[in-house]
């Protein structure tokens, strides 16, 4: 019953994240009072949010081709799950860190469309 809600709780999470950056695209370049719009995120935001999406995209492309993902959180540092093995817990990893590279690409999305105008 907790990961129904879990997962329920991550999906409105993320369908709230997507109203949000089609608010900020329909706004468009410009504002009401002629002011270019703020996007989410500024210049060295943007490396640091690529970057990190690169190095969570690398680590999931990686766990689909070897089979196994490390434990995402505090409670299993260091524990190693396999798809043979533990698949509920490696698949509830995989879903975790592919909606964390998503959250990101998204935010991406918007703030380099904002900026390109």
């Amino acid at each position: 019953m907790i990961d129904i809600i879990y997962y329920t709780l991550m999906l409105l999470l993320g369908y709230a994240v997507y109203r949000y950056g089609q608010k900020q695209l329909a706004k468009g370049y410009r504002d009401e009072n002629d002011e270019v719009t703020k996007p989410p995120l500024g210049p060295v935001g943007f490396v640091v949010c690529a970057a990190i999406t690169g190095f969570l995209s690398f680590g999931l492309l990686r766990a689909l081709a070897k089979g196994e993902i490390e434990c995402v959180g505090k409670g299993c540092r260091g524990q190693v799950y396999t798809l043979a093995e533990q698949a509920g817990q490696y698949w509830s990893n995989m879903f975790f860190l592919a909606w964390i590279v998503l959250f990101l690409a998204y935010i991406l999305y918007v703030t380099f469309r904002m900026w390109r105008g």
